[in-house]
């Protein structure tokens, strides 16, 4: 691993039980993103491949809703700690330590990735590749919800998260990078902070054209 996914894995080790109690209402006082999430899984089942990875699943909070919104849900986080957490908040779901650019699945395997707010201390220039990894496990068709932080202007921009530096991202940049990885937007939402920091956040739906 680089440097930033060395600080990063050890940021959010020292953050289980933290993460684990901030996000153990599964989004119920968030209910824009929680309405994202939904939908996206409504679609996911509708195509049929029930199969979706939770990208940087944390503490596994995401991972059971999707479990419980009708899919064949699994989680993955870089973080050790997380994985353990994860493990023993929801035994009868897999949780597995990997990388979001190296997961342990097969090729064009899954019916939908979930990257919540998984993506955001990965720095820009390595984002394409990052994107390339879910193309790949995706079926044709596979569906991807990320979601961000959101930044004025025509560039991402860093800032000092608590666990490890992160990125925000304007959201038109943002599809022209899954354009180029091979995805087409369907459907974005853009709503109101959700943290003291005062970003907007941001979600994309988009769909592998293959």
């Amino acid at each position: 691993m680089d440097g930033h996914e060395d600080v990063t894995r050890a940021g959010y080790d020292g953050a289980v039980e933290l993460y684990a109690s901030l996000f153990a209402d599964r989004l119920e006082t968030r209910p824009f993103a929680r309405a994202i999430v939904e939908a996206f899984a409504r679609l996911v089942r509708e195509a049929g491949n029930l199969r979706v990875a939770d990208v940087g699943c944390g503490p596994g909070h995401l991972t059971g809703l999707l479990g419980e919104l009708g899919l064949d849900a699994f989680g993955v986080d870089l973080s050790p700690g997380m994985v353990e957490h994860a493990r023993r908040a929801q035994p009868g779901l897999r949780f597995e330590e990997a990388r979001m650019e190296a997961l342990p699945v097969e090729d064009g395997v899954l019916g939908g990735v979930l990257a919540h707010h998984s993506v955001i201390h990965t720095p820009p220039g390595e984002l394409p590749g990052l994107l390339a990894e879910q193309v790949r496990v995706l079926a044709p068709g596979g569906l991807l919800l990320v979601s961000f932080s959101v930044a004025e202007g025509t560039e991402p921009v860093r800032f000092d998260h608590k666990v490890a530096p992160a990125y925000s991202w304007p959201v038109e940049r943002f599809v022209e990078v899954l354009a180029g990885a091979g995805f087409e937007v369907v459907a974005r939402l853009v709503h109101g902070p959700a943290s003291e920091r005062g970003f907007l956040e941001g979600h994309l739906v988009a769909r592998v054209v293959r």
